[in-house]
């Protein structure tokens, strides 16, 4: 009886060998146990003692079996295409709200940017690129349109599909038209980005926008007319739709 008991363990033994794989990270440790979940996201190994460690898919690097060679964990091509870290990406941006120049004028302002840039950088999702865009301000009846040049950072506080962002732009807002000269640009946004994969995200951010400018000013001394520039500050604030490609 003990010699049958005995060779039951045995082959226990073995069956459960045959499922366990090394897991490779990125860092070169190594986890021996068994995959017991994995998904886009995360890989959670079972190892010998019965214990659970979770890791991101990320920082996955392989799996070692042992009648196989290095290969990568067991899943479609198209999670394996979730993988693939992107090394570029194209940000559109669409944005509407308010404008004012302070203590003034109220109005309303529309913009759209394009930026290009890198976008993992090491472990993170980290956008650093920059690009131009249209923006039109409505200030007491009157439209004021700029072409601004600018760099720009986008950055999600944590490596998950949903994830908090960040935004900042600096560059010099070209104005369309002669009337005005364009002056320093800056702008900042925080709010929610969906990655729906390596490639393609989608985020809805809250921002403000400043723009300097100087305006045409003609005013009357003695019955005669002289013109200047007047230096203003013209503030946005708004809602943003990015998508990133």
């Amino acid at each position: 009886m003990k010699k049958y008991l005995y060779i039951a363990l045995l082959l226990l033994a073995s069956a459960l060998c045959a499922h366990a794989e090394t897991i490779l990270l990125r860092t070169g440790a190594r986890v021996r146990g068994e995959i017991v979940f994995q998904n886009e996201e995360v890989v959670i190994v079972r190892d010998a003692e019965g214990k659970r460690f979770q890791y991101l898919r990320s920082d996955v690097e392989a799996v070692l079996t042992d009648d196989s060679a290095e290969v990568a964990p067991e899943v479609s091509e198209k999670e394996q295409e979730l993988q693939t870290p992107k090394k570029a990406s194209i940000i559109l941006e669409l944005a509407g709200g308010a404008a004012v120049q302070p203590q003034e004028y109220a109005g309303g302002a529309f913009s759209v940017d394009m930026l290009v840039g890198s976008h993992h950088i090491g472990d993170r999702h980290l956008f650093i690129g920059g690009g131009l865009g249209y923006h039109g301000l409505f200030l007491n009846g009157e439209k004021l349109n700029f072409l601004p040049i600018q760099a720009a950072i986008r950055l999600p506080f944590t490596e998950t599909k949903h994830a908090p962002v960040f935004g900042f732009g600096l560059g010099y807002g070209v104005a369309l038209s002669k009337d005005f000269l364009g002056g320093i640009y800056a702008s900042a946004d925080f709010g929610y980005r969906c990655q729906i994969n390596p490639k393609t995200a989608i985020a809805v951010v809250a921002y403000t926008q400043f723009q300097q400018a100087k305006i045409t000013v003609i005013q009357s001394i003695d019955d005669l007319p002289f013109s200047g520039k007047s230096g203003r500050n013209l503030v946005c604030a708004g809602v943003k739709l990015a998508f990133y490609f």
